[in-house]
């Protein structure tokens, strides 16, 4: 062998050994593995206008990597004239505060090339306002787009598009809009506000401008998947069963351009109202999980019996179909943030991220979570960005806003300097919020057990402990919480005395010997 060969192989044999120390076991494959959601507006300034964009994200993608995550939720990125962007007026392009779809595109690409998928909101429910659209169909009844809407006169009973008599007289005449204030003619249907105008997705030629931006979206600019925006409201509640037959049509379709294409829906109830959504839709929030979670963090025990309650949801959710994938989150950006709900107390939100993160499930973390981010949905705006802005506040990446990719589109009246130690002073910090979450992440993206694993009961019966055990083929493991502010001491016996090799544990100060586990108040132990 000649000496450059040589050096080649030595300098390929050093740069694997340091790519596979930097990450020595990570097992995750797509779609399984931790996601983010990401509001672009408050993330990171790339252009220094004080709104985020996707230049600015780019420039932080090295930082999800590190956190351990494999895949991104954007909230919506389309054109829009609201800050939120859940408006759409034009479906193939880019809100010009976030930038050009050249800027996206090169955002996707990098992405990938650090395996991170990259999943968009995806709003068919409704349009805004001013999608041209809309602004045509408001022209006459005879223009060609006034069926991709649906309209009614206020003193009629609506039977012909819903094809369900609603009253215009009950409860819904909140949902129906004049245009101009003509309340004589014609008003549309908008189940959310007269600012967004619900799609009449009866009417096959809309369903093909979704399918044909869908192909877009996938093909040309190479996103993931999608995530569907109030998936329970494509048509009334009356409309149930159309509403489940939809979303299978929706999804054989899109399989159609793109087999493994991803997608989760957001069904916002209880479990047997979202169950029949399953097979259109194998992906879904777990809303009642996040508030399971947030109640035992909360009061530091396990008083509604947590594995129970997930199992039973599980349980059901597998009866309707094998191929559910449970999306499991705990807030998002329609909710009052976790450690506000927790009045500021980091240690129960430490519990509640480690209950999420050795549960069953994808789980989604809401951007900033990791810090310690705050905000009260409840606070009301005085201006028209509307109450959930106080919940979607800008990321904080340093002090005084050190870092010129710190967003400043509005002024911050929870996540500030000094309620929120920001992300550089955390990555220095062995012991801060943001190392627990990078060191819990890499565990569980180590281990089988916990990424792809089912749960199962384990018999450990005491009030401020949550236990339970993860199987993956021939792997498993116990995971044992302390949910509480005391130290509790439990014996592992039975079946659970085979459990005698401590893999990960958050707090040092636990105690291990002669199958006895002492636990420290907020900690989480994991036993092989």
């Amino acid at each position: 062998m000649n000496r450059p060969t040589l050096i080649f192989l030595l300098l390929t044999c050093a740069l694997m050994t340091a790519c596979n120390n930097e990450n020595p076991s990570n097992v995750v494959e797509w779609p399984h593995g931790v996601k983010y959601e990401i509001f672009v507006m408050s993330f990171a300034d790339g252009d220094g206008n004080g709104k985020g964009d996707f230049k600015g994200l780019t420039s932080k993608l090295d930082y999800l990597k590190d956190l351990g995550v494999n895949g991104v939720w954007l909230m919506p990125i389309m054109p829009s004239d609201t800050y939120h962007k859940y408006h759409v007026i034009d479906y193939k392009n880019i809100d010009p505060d976030y930038g050009t779809l050249a800027d996206f595109k090169t955002f996707v690409d990098e992405a990938h090339k650090r395996n991170i998928k990259i999943i968009t909101d995806y709003v068919i429910n409704h349009t805004g306002n001013l999608h041209p659209w809309f602004l045509e169909a408001q022209k006459s009844k005879d223009n060609t787009y006034r069926d991709y809407y649906v309209w009614a006169k206020k003193d009629s009973i609506r039977n012909q598009i819903f094809k369900k008599t609603v009253s215009l007289d009950s409860d819904n005449i909140r949902k129906w809009h004049a245009i101009n204030g003509d309340t004589v003619n014609e008003q549309y249907y908008g189940y959310f506000n007269g600012l967004c105008p619900d799609l009449n997705l009866d009417n096959p030629q809309v369903r093909e401008e979704i399918l044909d931006i869908a192909r877009f979206w996938l093909n040309d600019v190479k996103v993931d998947g999608f995530r569907m925006d109030a998936a329970r409201h494509i048509f009334p509640d009356e409309r149930a069963a159309d509403n489940h037959e939809f979303w299978v049509w929706f999804r054989t379709e899109l399989e159609k351009i793109n087999p493994d294409v991803y997608l989760v829906g957001e069904v916002w109830s209880d479990a047997k109202t979202v169950a029949p959504y399953l097979k259109g839709l194998p992906s879904l929030f777990n809303f009642d999980l996040g508030y399971a979670i947030t109640s035992v963090a909360s009061s530091g025990m396990d008083t509604i019996g947590l594995v129970k309650k997930y199992k039973e949801i599980s349980d059901y959710y597998r009866s309707i179909t094998t191929e559910y994938l449970d999306a499991t989150f705990i807030k998002n950006h329609d909710q009052t943030r976790l450690l506000t709900e927790l009045k500021g107390d980091q240690n129960k939100a430490r519990i509640a991220a480690s209950l999420l993160l050795t549960l069953p499930g994808t789980p989604y973390l809401y951007y900033g979570e990791e810090i310690g981010m705050l905000g009260d949905k409840l606070k009301t705006y005085e201006d028209f960005f509307g109450p959930d802005a106080y919940v979607r506040e800008p990321f904080n990446w340093d002090v005084d806003q050190q870092d010129p990719m710190e967003t400043s589109w509005e002024k911050p009246e929870f996540s500030t300097d000094e309620t929120v130690v920001p992300q550089r002073i955390q990555e220095n910090d062995p012991s801060s919020l943001l190392n627990f979450y990078k060191k819990l992440i890499q565990y569980r993206n180590s281990s089988l057990p916990l990424t792809r694993g089912e749960i199962e009961y384990s018999p450990i019966n005491v009030s401020e402990i949550v236990s339970f055990k993860r199987t993956f083929e021939d792997e498993e493991e116990l995971v044992v919480h302390n949910v509480s502010d005391v130290e509790v001491t439990i014996k592992l016996e039975g079946d659970l005395g085979s459990f005698d090799d401590v893999k990960y544990y958050s707090n040092d100060d636990y105690t291990w010997k002669d199958s006895e586990l002492k636990l420290p108040a907020f900690s989480t132990v994991i036993l092989e």
